[in-house]
């Protein structure tokens, strides 16, 4: 019998605005060419996050569209803070990556509620941060495109993504990107972030197949159009 892992892609109508649409596609691809299949869902407003969920991934959208998600992500939270004790893995792209923190206060002064799932708080600034980005991550460097207006600050002793090395990051100030706690992946960056960075995929894939399999490695892909998407991603302008 194959090994199979369950992804869901939450919310991708609202909240798919800057091609995140892309990260699950490539998750896809690396574990078919893994021969590990994969069963996709779907998971919009009023539906429901299956029990069996190895991988939940989520993207950007406009402050608009995060409103609409509010309400309901708020009802999908004690599941989703569930899964994420339970080792669930999760990639929050911008706007959800604010939503899975505390709040985010919009640029008219509206409070959005979040689900408090990761240590961080976000208050939209007077100019959008945009350009490409580059990281430096324990999973190596992370070439992205970075498009907000939002300042997030994390916690103390919370733990960041990366920390900039080009871009502005969470905030343009601390030099911090994203944040990361247990299994749970934010960032700002898209791309979509995995197609330039395979080594942040794999991370991904393995820890799902980890948790539910127990495996400890990979078979190795060929990835060298991939890095040489990172290393032109890396050379052009901010």
């Amino acid at each position: 019998m194959n090994k199979q892992l369950n992804i869901v892609h939450l919310y991708p109508k609202e909240m798919n605005i800057y091609g995140d649409t892309g990260n699950r596609l490539i998750l896809q691809k690396r574990l078919l060419w893994r021969n590990i299949d994969t069963s996709l869902h779907l998971v919009g407003i009023g539906d429901s996050i299956p029990a069996d969920t190895d991988i939940i991934i989520g993207g950007g959208g406009q402050d608009a569209g995060q409103d609409v998600v509010q309400k309901d992500l708020k009802l999908k939270a004690p599941v989703l803070q569930s899964m994420a004790q339970d080792g669930v893995v999760m990639l929050m792209i911008c706007g959800l990556y604010q939503l899975f923190g505390r709040r985010f206060i919009t640029g008219q002064g509206n409070e959005i509620q979040g689900i408090g799932l990761l240590p961080l708080e976000t208050i939209a600034g007077d100019t959008r941060l945009i350009g490409n980005t580059l990281y430096q991550t324990l999973w190596g460097e992370v070439v992205g495109y970075e498009n907000h207006s939002g300042k997030t600050t994390l916690d103390d002793a919370s733990m960041a993504f990366g920390t900039v090395l080009r871009g502005a990051g969470n905030n343009g100030e601390d030099k911090t990107e994203g944040c990361v706690l247990h299994n749970v992946f934010g960032t700002y960056s898209h791309g979509p972030v995995l197609s330039k960075n395979p080594k942040l995929a794999d991370e991904l894939l393995l820890r799902a197949l980890a948790r539910k399999y127990s495996m400890n490695n990979l078979q190795p892909l060929n990835d060298t159009l991939e890095q040489a998407a990172a290393l032109t991603a890396k050379n052009r302008p901010r």
